[in-house]
């Protein structure tokens, strides 16, 4: 069988750049297969993709050398267009792959400009949105749709024209765990049934892993490090060596001192054989300790049987009260539309709660204006373009201490602070449009970060961002929630981050509170999991399978000894420096 896609020594330049960004690529990829391109950030894997759809040289001019085939065609002569007849791409940031006002619109996209008859446009189209389970929504307006529904509208998009290869950019960087379980199931489900060939760039390889796919591509520097069925690779550490996060289970098993050999099939923990391992793992809870109990602390945010509704017949949050102590770190979680930013924005004043009260450290802060709790409270938004006014880093990053009248060297040094914490002062004098929707997501983070607040809300804060900046940004989270006492709030759909770095989850589903307890009780409590669309860590299954009783008690101790794990490596490389 010839290749779809074959790179022939191929080395790439971009024009500004002094360096490749990519050194003598050889790769083959066959119809039909269903490939996961993985690395860290800055890797090279957006520029193999550019490769493959033409962008690159076509709209990022640079210097090329060696061959690259992608359906037949040359992309380098091809051009943009070209090669989107042959390869359909979908976006991380799908909100910037709009065209339309309406769904029906944005998928006859491509046919109106190829000026294809009105009747057989309605055809395709009905076929397209069918395909992505999008058929009932075909009038409505894009921004009203969900993350999972945007994502599957952009496919609709593609999928339209009959295209032979699929490219998703970070497919799950915005969706809740079920969404994004959707998401792989439909991508799996149109690979098989449309027999095209699918490409996914992904952090979160877990969760792609939810469905098979016949090969992992590692990418570091510009060059291919490991090219493996994911039998093979996750037998290996080469996912760790390079900065991305293996699934749980395998991390497990490799914690309890055990070799995973390929024929175990570890690709999956519902299909592994685990009899090899299963003393080893046992062993390995029973002789790690448990965690020491957290003293309680003064109640710092309150809510009390708080009611929302953007009207009265469309009520998000129903009789919702926690508290949340000075000091901790607690995550909110829930599927799409839980109403996890609505209650964000209750806090911060942006709307005010139909009935029940909010107090910070006993007050009620009704009365205060948004400026007033915005200097009390930080609220990173989910949408860096929601935030990002200033053409610079350093302005944006500055923007908020410059409005409160802060010396002009006082601004400079805490910008260039905050800067090297968020791993972005080599980039302190660039445009923001030069960075990826990962760089703009930490620049969003260090704005409020500069402003010292005693609440920090995040929303979303690790989306897009792979797992060495991904543990950069909640390590030094977490250094401040421990040295300086700052209480954290994170609304997030990463099940991964929720269990490392978080004391407590608070489980919000149909607006209603239905949990509110640690992570790893969540996350190993079938019921919850499944009312509020969340995950099942495979922590769970492992504990399960290995004879261990309690699986939150596994959960917690394996977080814990990771946890450890990385405070070592982080005083042994500042002894080193």
């Amino acid at each position: 069988m010839e290749p779809i896609i074959e790179f022939t020594d191929f080395t790439f330049r971009y024009r500004a750049q002094k360096e490749p960004s990519l050194f003598g690529i050889n790769l083959k990829i066959y119809p039909g297969e269903k490939i996961l391109i993985a690395g860290p950030s800055g890797s090279g894997k957006s520029t193999l993709a550019h490769c493959i759809n033409g962008l690159i040289p076509g709209s990022l001019p640079g210097e090329i050398t060696g061959s690259l085939t992608v359906a037949g065609l040359n992309p380098e002569k091809a051009g943009v267009f070209g090669m989107s007849k042959k390869v359909g791409t979908v976006l991380q940031d799908t909100d910037g792959q709009f065209i339309g006002l309406t769904v029906a619109e944005d998928i006859a996209f491509a046919l109106e400009n190829d000026c294809v008859p009105q009747e057989e446009m309605f055809r395709r189209v009905d076929r397209a949105a069918e395909m992505v389970q999008m058929r009932d929504h075909l009038d409505r307006s894009p921004a009203e749709l969900s993350g999972g529904q945007k994502q599957r509208v952009s496919l609709g998009g593609v999928l339209v024209d009959n295209v032979e290869i699929l490219l998703f950019d970070e497919p799950l960087a915005n969706l809740d765990p079920a969404a994004g379980k959707r998401t792989i199931s439909l991508i799996d489900e149109i690979s098989r049934d449309q027999k095209v060939t699918v490409l996914i760039i992904e952090h979160r390889i877990e969760d792609v892993l939810y469905k098979d796919v016949d090969r992992i591509i590692v990418i570091n520097d510009g060059r291919i490090l490991a090219d493996a069925r994911p039998d093979e690779l996750l037998c290996s550490d080469v996912l760790m060596e390079q900065g991305m996060r293996e699934p749980l289970y395998v991390t497990a098993i490799k914690h309890a001192g055990c070799r995973i050999r390929p024929e175990d099939r570890p690709q999956h923990i519902e299909q592994m054989n685990l009899e090899p391992y299963r003393g080893a793992v046992l062993n390995w809870f029973e002789n790690t300790p448990a965690p020491p109990a957290r003293p309680a602390a003064d109640t710092v945010l309150e809510m009390e049987q708080v009611c929302f509704g953007y009207s009265e017949k469309h009520q998000i949050l129903k009789n919702v009260g926690f508290r949340i102590r000075k000091g901790e770190m607690v995550s909110l979680v829930g599927q799409n539309g839980a109403g996890k930013s609505t209650l964000a924005s209750l806090i911060c004043g942006f709307y005010q709660p139909d009935s029940g009260r909010i107090l910070l450290s006993g007050e009620d802060i009704a009365p205060l204006s948004i400026k007033e709790r915005g200097e009390r409270i930080g609220l990173v938004m989910q949408s860096p373009n929601q935030m990002i006014s200033k053409p610079m880093i350093t302005e944006e990053v500055g923007l908020g201490l410059t409005v409160r009248g802060v010396s002009e060297e006082e601004v400079r040094e805490r910008v260039e602070d905050t800067l090297r914490i968020c791993g972005l002062y080599p980039m302190r004098n660039w445009p923001i449009s030069a960075l990826s929707f990962g760089q703009k997501k930490r620049v969003s983070i260090a704005s409020i970060l500069v402003m010292n607040p005693e609440i920090l809300i995040l929303d979303e804060p690790t989306a897009g961002q792979d797992y060495r900046h991904y543990t950069e940004i909640m390590e030094f989270l977490r250094g401040l929630n421990r040295e300086t006492g700052l209480t954290i709030l994170m609304i997030t759909h990463d099940m991964h981050l929720m269990l490392e770095y978080t004391d407590r989850a608070l489980v919000l589903t149909g607006g209603e509170l239905i949990g509110d307890r640690t992570p790893a009780e969540i996350l190993t409590d079938p019921e919850i999991t499944e009312r509020a669309s969340l995950k099942k860590t495979s922590l769970y299954d492992l504990a399960l399978k290995c004879g261990i009783s309690d699986p939150a008690a596994f959960a917690h101790r394996f977080i814990l000894y990771e946890r450890s794990l990385r405070q070592t490596a982080s005083g042994q490389g500042r002894e080193v420096q």
